[in-house]
Parts: C-alpha cells; structure tokens; sequence
C-alpha cells in the first residue's frame, strides 16, 4: 500500500480509504445499498487493515447510523493507528432541525457521531452537501470551533461547488478559523465533470481529493452491458446511482475490456487504476459487500497501466471542450511559469 500526502496537512492516507456505507443497511434504501452486520464487517476491516489502508470513511447518516456504530466497534483498539472520517449534514431524524449545517445540526451530530464510534476525537469531519438554509460564516465557525475543542482534527466537504469552497476558505482565512482542506467527490474515467473547476481549485487551495464511487455505483466493474441490468442483486440494479451518460460510460467499459484482459485483471481493476493514475487524486473510498469484491479493489494499487494505456483511455473519457475552458487555455499559450 502507497501513502499520499493529505493536501497541506502533514498526514500520510493509504491511497486506497475504506468506505463503510455497506455497514447495517436494514430498511430502504441503505438495504439495496447493503446490509453487513457486525461480524461480516470485523472481517472485512481486518483485511483492510492488514493490506495498509490507515483511512477509514463513514457518516452519520449511513444507515440511520448503524455504519458508524458497526464500524467503531469494528476498529476497537485499532482506531487510534488509523485515520478517521465522518460526515454532517443529511437528514438523521424527522424534526425540523436534524439536518443541514446550523451551529445546532453540527454540534449535536459531532457528539452524536463520536458515541456511536466509540471514540473522542475525528481526524476528518466533512459537510456532506452545501445547506443553502445556512449561512456558511455560521458553519465555517463551528467547525473551528469543534477543532478547538479538540472533538475534530481537520475539516473537508463532499459535494460542494467550487465557489462555495472559495467562499468557505475565504471566510476561514479572514477570521482565522478551520478552513476544508479535502474535498470527497464523485469522479471516475466515465465522469470527469470535475475536472473543470474543482480539480484547478483543490490544486490552487492545496486540498486533497477523496473519490466516492469510483465505479459508478457498479456500472464500470465490467459486469453491466449496454443490453444487460447486470448480476442480480447487484446496487446499480436496484439503486440507480449515480446519476450519468449511460452510453458514455460503456464507450470506457467498451475500451477497458482489452486492457483488462491484457493484464488478466478485472475491469473494474482497470478503472482504479486509471483513477490512481491521476495525479489530483488523493485516496479512493472503496466499498465491499463481501472478501472478494474487496481484494479485487485492493489489487488495483498494484496494476500501473502503461502510456499507451492512459492515452487510450484518455481519448474516450476525454471531457467536450466547453467555454471559457478553452479560451483559458488558448490564452495561456506563452504564458506558462518557467523555472529560473
């Protein structure tokens, strides 16, 4: 397992982060997601951990909860070798207030987060989406507040625009508080939309990028095809999520195939791969409903694609030129810094 740097923080993560939102799934919608009870999850953490990986992710909302209380109880006295992500801001009950990013929301679901995993501080905790009910002066404060307490490490987002995250480090700089120093978003070689702001953003601001869902919810794994919804009982099958170019998506399974046969791999192996190939890219939550589907992902860290192979992958997943990308780049000829 390799290390990478977690944007200016001086923390080293496992390339590869455990995502937990297949813990406890009973009723709804976090069943199609998945059910892994306790002792399933003791297993499957202990193979994590024994493979390297030191990032493990949850949230409070995952399956009302039960995710992060299955996965605390299956850290034990582990937690304090690993590195500790949670998130705030999805619905946790039915009153008026248990979701969003008040001062109220936050303060609750930290304390809430920390008793259901068994343990006094979190090294990341990330607003799960923009609350556009909150200003976000009043969610940056108590943020910082929460990391002076000492109940958080560092802060980071999931599923923010790139001017709310200008905004947010704006506002943390000015009044010297916390600023978000990673981004956990939806990026894969069928989905590269955030290529055009956020990644110029996360490079300037030096934050780190965590990917969510780096197969498509299951579409890139090689298992579905144009014509087929895939194995039964498979997420996407019956939880079609993310949302994405369908088409788009089986051109780059279409163009992995060979790869993946060329290197006696699984396409889903391949799309890793590609994901780990980039250079923006800090760590990739994986999620496994059982042993095998988890070693497979962990043997994408050991499959380099050649150049040739990049480059293949490149031109099918390349985004459309759209302005004023373009004209950036038109303008910025000559203009590149060079070393003195």
């Amino acid at each position: 397992m390799r290390y990478r740097m977690f944007g200016r923080t001086g923390l080293f993560v496992s390339e590869l982060c455990f995502g937990s939102m297949t813990f406890g799934g009973k009723t709804g919608i976090w069943e199609k997601i998945g059910n892994t009870e306790q002792q399933e999850a003791d297993r499957l953490v202990g193979v994590a951990l024994d493979a390297g990986i030191n990032f493990f992710d949850t949230a409070d909302s995952y399956a009302d909860g039960d995710s992060e209380r299955i996965l605390g109880k299956a850290l034990g006295a582990r937690r304090r070798d690993v590195v500790l992500a949670s998130k705030v801001r999805s619905r946790v009950g039915p009153g008026p207030n248990q979701v969003g990013l008040s001062r109220a929301h936050i303060v609750a679901s930290v304390d809430a987060s920390l008793r259901r995993l068994g343990t006094d501080w979190l090294d990341l905790y990330q607003i799960h989406g923009y609350d556009a009910a909150t200003p976000l002066d009043e969610t940056m404060r108590a943020l910082d507040d929460l990391v002076r307490a000492g109940k958080l490490r560092y802060v980071g987002c999931s599923n923010v625009a790139a001017w709310h995250i200008a905004k947010a480090n704006g506002l943390a700089a000015a009044h010297d508080w916390s600023r978000f120093e990673s981004l956990q978003a939806y990026y894969t070689i069928a989905a590269r939309d955030i290529e055009r702001e956020l990644v110029p953003l996360l490079a300037d601001q030096q934050m780190a990028l965590m990917v969510w869902s780096p197969l498509a919810g299951g579409l890139l794994s090689g298992k579905f095809s144009r014509d087929a919804d895939g194995p039964p009982g498979s997420r996407r099958a019956v939880f079609d999520f993310p949302l994405g170019n369908r088409e788009r998506a089986f051109d780059c399974v279409d163009a992995m195939r060979p790869i993946a046969a060329a290197h006696g791999v699984s396409v889903a192996r391949v799309a890793l791969a590609w994901l780990l190939a980039q250079s923006q890219v800090t760590t990739i939550i994986i999620g496994a409903k059982n042993e095998e589907q988890l070693r497979d992902n962990l043997d994408a860290t050991t499959l380099v694609l050649a150049a040739d192979e990049l480059a293949a992958l490149e031109r099918v997943s390349a985004l459309p030129i759209e302005y004023p990308g373009w004209m950036i780049a038109r303008q910025a000829i000559g203009r590149e810094p060079t070393a003195t």
